[in-house]
């Protein structure tokens, strides 16, 4: 007797017929896409923080002049990278690379779940000779749980008590001084003038070989 098939199996074969239209992120804080005070996990931010919202698709480039040229003027003094899902890895990159631009900004680190909405849309089936025409394709939305990662750096000193705070580097970034040049010979090659030294060398045999001639 074959096993029935579980719920989960069901389900995904079941959109294996709708592809995926849109996905929306559910609001936070106020709501407002800008950041400022009570927006996000961090209640008490400065007038004039900078909110900077990593999607999948953004590009690191683009963030990151956005975000440099934002704190380089004196009147910001935060900014916040934050993503969802897959994005979540961009937010960390982001804000590696600020850190190692900018030295000396305090870091806060807060994780938590955002309930993401997708809407699917049913593929057009083959045409069927009773089949109605323009008849509306079949939706279906779906609410996920995906996690969510939120970074503040900020110039001004933070509560070093709250859960998620680092303190700045205190080794500044890579030093742009140059190395002195390192020999690329292996431990088999001679080194220079050896291998001319020894080809001016007469083989053994070659002045008897001269000699007899």
């Amino acid at each position: 007797m074959a096993k029935p098939p579980s719920p989960r199996s069901r389900q995904l074969r079941r959109m294996e017929n709708f592809r995926k239209v849109r996905s929306e992120e559910a609001p936070v804080g106020n709501g407002e896409e800008g950041g400022g005070p009570g927006s996000g996990p961090f209640g008490d931010l400065a007038p004039g923080a900078v909110h900077m919202r990593v999607k999948e698709g953004s590009k690191i480039r683009n963030l990151l002049a956005f975000a440099t040229a934002s704190m380089a003027q004196p009147a910001t003094r935060a900014i916040v990278f934050s993503g969802c899902g897959r994005a979540t890895t961009k937010t960390v990159t982001c804000a590696e690379i600020l850190k190692r631009r900018l030295v000396g900004l305090h870091q806060v680190t807060r994780l938590r779940y955002r309930s993401v909405r997708e809407v699917w849309q049913s593929l057009p089936p083959e045409p069927t000779p009773d089949q109605k025409p323009d008849e509306p394709a079949a939706s279906l939305t779906v609410l996920k749980n995906v996690p969510s990662l939120a970074i503040l750096l900020s110039k001004d000193a933070l509560d070093p008590r709250q859960p998620g705070y680092q303190p700045p580097s205190p080794h500044p970034g890579p030093s742009s001084q140059p190395t002195a040049p390192t020999s690329k010979r292996s431990l088999g090659e001679p080194a220079a003038g050896e291998g001319s030294a020894k080809r001016s060398q007469p083989e053994p045999g070659a002045a008897e070989e001269d000699q007899t001639a």
